[in-house]
């Protein structure tokens, strides 16, 4: 399986923009997940996997302990995950995944980005199908982990493939499998460096570099709203 098509754009940006844009959604996510379910990562799972992609992003320990102990406070509102569906510039189909304590100023927003760039919203639902939902999970490839003893070991946790880089192994099962999934790679002794479930393209389109332009608008604009968690669209 090829890598997630979630649109990321962290590459054409600076460090330190990329930066500015993932830590607040990083935190809302710590938040969040301590809100619901304590405050301690070693009995809250959720909690657990929001440090862990936290790290993987450099956030330093400062602002991590400082969003779980915002999830104690009296005046934390809960968050709400929602997601938003629409068509892009040139028939671009757009995933949005959202966690926010006001769906109407998040929705209102999303709205507007995509009416300024020629798109517009679809009726909830009129796009899932044509993405499948993955529990990805990375880990560092290392010369002691023997990966086919390792598949053997994750088949019964929902493992449906490995793919592999020079540094990263990443590890796919449905989304059902997330929990399991994590946990069997911990139990066989692996530090997970991500943990996410992200969405792939059934059917990826290509477009052209003049279209891929307009359609980096519309992704900017989103990616730029605190509220936005992540985007997916249908680009090959």
């Amino acid at each position: 399986m090829g890598r997630a098509f979630e649109y990321r754009r962290a590459a054409k940006e600076k460090r330190w923009g990329h930066m500015s844009r993932m830590f607040p959604k990083l935190a809302k996510q710590i938040t969040a997940a301590a809100k619901e379910g304590g405050m301690d990562p070693d009995m809250n799972p959720k909690l657990r996997t929001a440090i862990q992609n936290a790290k993987a992003e450099n956030m330093p320990k400062d602002n991590i302990d400082a969003a779980i102990k915002r999830a104690a406070g009296k005046d934390v509102d809960a968050y709400t995950e929602v997601n938003y569906e629409g068509k892009g510039p040139h028939g671009v189909l757009v995933f949005v995944e959202c966690m926010t304590d006001n769906t109407t100023r998040t929705v209102a927003n999303v709205k507007s980005y995509f009416n300024k760039h020629d798109g517009g919203l679809v009726p909830t639902g009129s796009l899932e199908f044509m993405f499948s939902r993955k529990a990805v999970v990375e880990f560092e490839k290392k010369p002691d982990i023997n990966l086919e003893d390792l598949e053997l070991e994750l088949i019964d946790a929902g493992l449906e493939s490995f793919d592999v880089d020079e540094n990263t192994v990443y590890a796919y099962a449905e989304y059902t499998e997330f929990g399991n999934l994590t946990q069997a790679i911990e139990k066989a002794g692996i530090e997970i460096k991500k943990a996410t479930l992200q969405r792939f393209p059934q059917n990826p389109v290509e477009f052209t570099e003049e279209q891929i332009a307009d359609i980096d608008k519309l992704i900017d604009k989103l990616e730029e709203d605190d509220d936005v968690q992540a985007v997916y669209t249908n680009i090959a």
